[in-house]
């Protein structure tokens, strides 16, 4: 035998999902607001067209009384079109790193970015100034 007492305090029925007809204006102006504020992301992940330093798979040049040297090698598991470099300046190595905007990097500058390993070997070099070096293969530099 069943015995009820008083009754039993029902909640709201949920409100259903607004219509796309139903949008309101805010809504409207936040996803144009979003969609603008990622246009420059979505531009910078495109790939950069190929300059004539990386059309090329070597260069060797002397900039600055220091000498730099490149090989693009072949990297299984790589993208094709897509080289590692290996880069030396005054034989020691430096370490390239490709960048999502699709420029490079050096371990002596992380926060700008070149269009080819050589202009970011070159940076390397201006940021080393005289007097300082590579450290051999290890990252970094010494006095």
């Amino acid at each position: 035998m069943a015995v009820s007492v008083g009754t039993a305090a029902t909640d709201p029925p949920p409100e259903p999902p607004p219509r796309p007809q139903d949008r309101t204006r805010r809504d409207l102006m936040r996803a144009a607001a979003t969609a603008l504020a990622l246009t420059p992301l979505v531009a910078a992940s495109r790939p950069r067209e190929p300059t004539p330093h990386t059309a090329g798979l070597t260069f060797d040049e002397t900039y600055r009384g220091r000498r730099i040297h490149g090989i693009a090698t072949v990297v299984a598991g790589r993208a094709l079109g897509t080289p590692a470099w290996q880069v030396t300046v005054d034989g020691r190595p430096l370490h390239l790193m490709r960048r999502a905007d699709g420029g490079w990097l050096s371990v002596l500058d992380h926060y700008g970015s070149y269009d080819s390993p050589l202009d970011a070997a070159r940076a390397a070099v201006d940021e080393l100034g005289p007097g300082r070096h590579l450290r051999g293969g290890h990252h970094g530099v010494h006095p």
